[in-house]
């Protein structure tokens, strides 16, 4: 798991209604270009493939325009298309590519589950128990801000900003607790092995 994996400071961040620190330049650049990559992986697809992607129908009119454009034309429709899919969560749209792309289905249950917590989080306050449960080294804190700030995003129909951060820091805490798992496993399969070349030992003595 990357060391830059959960931000850092939340909590000398937080103002008095709060609010986090807006996202670094850098972050917004990241965010911008993979949604790019991922407008482009839209347009790429076959009619009856984009049918099966949960798109807003206005998403869905402009990727379908886009296919028929050429050139300058359909440049101008992908910054378009860029534009609104910035207002929209899009990991119910990766999850859509992967299953196309051949990923594992097992990875992608796993995002739909993480999915349905952060649901259940924005409905109710008290998921915080079941994800400290789940997750110990969680900054509730942070969640708590973050579910805030979500529910006012939706409440004045603004980007998901806080929606989405709120799915990345479920992600990364799953993903850190998959590493310890697999680590785990294997620290396990390093010491079996060591007792079956003992016990091999001691039948050769």
């Amino acid at each position: 798991m990357r060391s830059d994996s959960r931000p850092s400071g939340h909590h000398g961040h937080d103002d008095e209604d709060g609010f986090v620190e807006p996202p670094s330049k850098s972050s917004l650049k990241r965010e911008m270009h993979a949604l790019q990559d991922l407008g482009e992986q839209l347009v790429a697809l076959p009619s009856e493939r984009l049918k099966k992607v949960p798109l807003p129908d206005t998403l869905y009119e402009a990727v379908r325009a886009a296919q028929g454009f050429k050139m300058e034309a359909r440049r101008r429709q992908m910054q378009y298309i860029g534009k609104l899919m910035r207002k929209i969560d899009p990991a119910p749209i990766q999850a859509q590519l992967d299953i196309f792309n051949g990923n594992s289905a097992a990875e992608v249950a796993k995002m739909h589950r993480l999915e349905r917590l952060r649901e259940r989080l924005l409905e109710d306050d008290k998921t915080i128990g079941a994800i400290a449960e789940t997750w110990p080294d969680a900054d509730l804190q942070y969640l708590r801000t973050l579910r805030r700030n979500a529910l006012k995003e939706r409440e004045a129909g603004k980007p998901p900003k806080a929606f989405r951060e709120i799915f990345r820091v479920l992600r990364d805490l799953q993903a850190a607790q998959d590493e310890a798992a697999e680590t785990a496993a294997a620290g396990q399969g390093e010491d079996g092995e060591g007792s079956r070349d003992d016990d091999r030992g001691e039948a050769r003595g």
